[in-house]
């Protein structure tokens, strides 16, 4: 079962990573980067200070600073020493010899779990916890899963490695935010949705609206910047 498993997992990848074009190349390469997403990380943040404000966006971004952390050393500390499978890019891998690599780029000699996934879905399952805003939740993911797409492409993870990354990220998420929800935003109203709250009081039934207090407009913002960077991107490929 295990050996049939892996032969999926190779069959995918080498599927997925044999369809490739010079715009591609580029794209996806510069779509994998880090600092190209630094103008999105800014535009979260001025999202949550505000919505939160100035003690409780430390907070928030001290919980995101320990999750991105236990996302990362967990894969890349932990289990890629214990595990020791190699990357499909390494060339000590005989299937190496089939994958389409970019810029000569092959990554360390272990991928399993990919950091990159853990990362990005921990990042993306928090701010859709926090925010519940739909548009914004699926721009997030969106990137979360064309980032892991991206690794495919440039060769360096296997699907596996990227699922794996992707149910750590978003493990750890879902206990940081919730650790967060019943301590420093414990009497924070975070949902961006109006709610109607009813009661059932001796006379009778009664309504009262709950104002919320997360900004739609600043949404907007962290959504724009996200598409106008891909859209940046695009035409960098070009």
């Amino acid at each position: 079962m295990f050996d049939f498993l892996l032969d999926l997992d190779h069959s995918i990848f080498l599927f997925l990573n044999s369809h490739h074009s010079p715009f591609l190349d580029t794209f996806m390469y510069m779509f994998s980067g880090k600092w190209i997403w630094v103008p999105l990380y800014a535009s979260l943040m001025l999202m949550i200070w505000k919505t939160f404000g100035t003690k409780r966006t430390v907070a928030i971004i001290f919980g995101v600073t320990m999750l991105i952390v236990l996302a990362d050393q967990t894969c890349a500390t932990l289990i890629r020493p214990m595990v020791q499978r190699l990357r499909p890019s390494n060339l000590e891998n005989p299937i190496s010899a089939f994958v389409h690599i970019v810029n000569g780029h092959r990554g360390g000699a272990y991928g399993f779990p990919s950091c990159h996934a853990a990362n990005t879905f921990a990042l993306a399952t928090f701010i859709s916890l926090l925010t519940r805003t739909p548009r914004l939740t699926r721009l997030m993911f969106g990137w979360a899963i064309l980032t892991a797409y991206s690794r495919i492409y440039l060769g360096v993870h296997f699907t596996g490695d990227l699922i794996v990354g992707g149910l750590i990220g978003s493990a750890y998420a879902v206990l940081i935010y919730y650790a967060l929800r019943y301590t420093v935003l414990r009497n924070a109203d975070t949902y961006n949705r109006t709610a109607l709250i009813f009661t059932y009081p001796a006379g009778g039934l009664s309504t009262v609206m709950r104002l919320e207090t997360i900004n739609f407009r600043y949404c907007d913002v962290v959504s724009t910047v996200g598409l106008c960077t891909v859209l940046y991107i695009m035409v960098a490929a070009f």
